[in-house]
């Protein structure tokens, strides 16, 4: 059975689905199974890869072997930190294509800011020249800060589409959040689940779940959507693809929302992995 997702238009026109599908670890011939079922099966129509998942052919394979026409999947790649430089950053942009055999990436992401190099200007006017090209359709950012953020618009004239960031219950991002939406800026939440275990183990949750006579994970990613977050959470269970994309039956209410909010805490971030300093190779 297929699920019909919502979904939202960013500033550049391009309109996503409000929930896609994580697939890091996602490899070979049962992940190209996994991410083929998702669309043919499930619905999922938003994909997310990056080239540090070693797995770009994977999805590639999954969208030629789906029944779905290629237009009708979004499909997200991402720059890794040491291909910044301007020339490097076309390269591997070209090179993730010809791996995941594509013409195009509906979405292509700047991985991590990596500010100690300073080399992402350099590399937000390489996406931006690809997109000019043909060979991207949206331009966005994962990890910057609003400082970063606003340093791309000073000195290149456009703001990313979209930020994925660590968006979880335990780290909620509120004032990162409200930056994005007073910019026209997309959040997207990356490990939207935080870590299954404490999620699933966690009182408040686990009451709410009860009450709504959902999963946790149904729970949590509904918070996302009405928190107005794209969410990507990653599953090769079929089981727990159909559960995460079951979402748009119910709705939180206020005082639910809050109290999910409130399981935030200072070092909620799952592997300490602050933008501001992290490197990514």
């Amino acid at each position: 059975m297929e699920y019909v997702v919502p979904e939202v238009t960013l500033h550049d026109g391009v309109t996503l689905p409000v929930i896609g599908l994580g697939t890091y670890r996602l490899k070979g011939a049962q992940g190209v199974e996994a991410i083929r079922g998702a669309i043919d099966e499930r619905g999922y129509r938003l994909i997310d890869s990056a080239y540090n998942y070693e797995n770009e052919g994977t999805v590639g394979e999954a969208i030629r072997q789906s029944s779905v026409p290629r237009e009708e999947i979004l499909v997200t790649s991402k720059l890794p930190g040491r291909y910044q430089e301007y020339e490097k950053a076309q390269t591997a942009l070209q090179e993730s294509l010809f791996r995941a055999n594509l013409d195009y990436y509906d979405l292509y992401l700047i991985h991590w800011p990596n500010p100690k190099q300073d080399h992402y200007v350099e590399a937000w006017q390489a996406l931006l020249d690809a997109k000019k090209q043909g060979l991207i359709r949206s331009i966005g950012v994962c990890n910057f800060l609003p400082e970063h953020l606003e340093r791309l618009e000073r000195e290149t004239g456009i703001k990313p589409s979209i930020n994925q960031i660590e968006l979880h219950p335990f780290f909620n991002q509120a004032e990162q959040r409200a930056w994005h939406e007073s910019n026209q800026i997309k959040t997207q939440s990356w490990s939207p689940l935080a870590r299954a275990n404490q999620l699933f183990q966690n009182k408040t949750l686990q009451q709410l779940a009860d009450n709504y006579h959902k999963s946790v994970s149904q729970i949590v990613l509904r918070w996302h959507y009405q928190l107005g977050a794209i969410s990507i959470p990653k599953s090769a269970s079929p089981e727990r693809q159909v559960e995460n994309i079951s979402i748009f039956d119910f709705s939180l209410d206020e005082a639910d929302m809050k109290a999910i909010s409130e399981l935030t805490r200072p070092d909620g971030r799952l592997k300490n992995q602050d933008p501001a300093i992290y490197e990514e190779f």
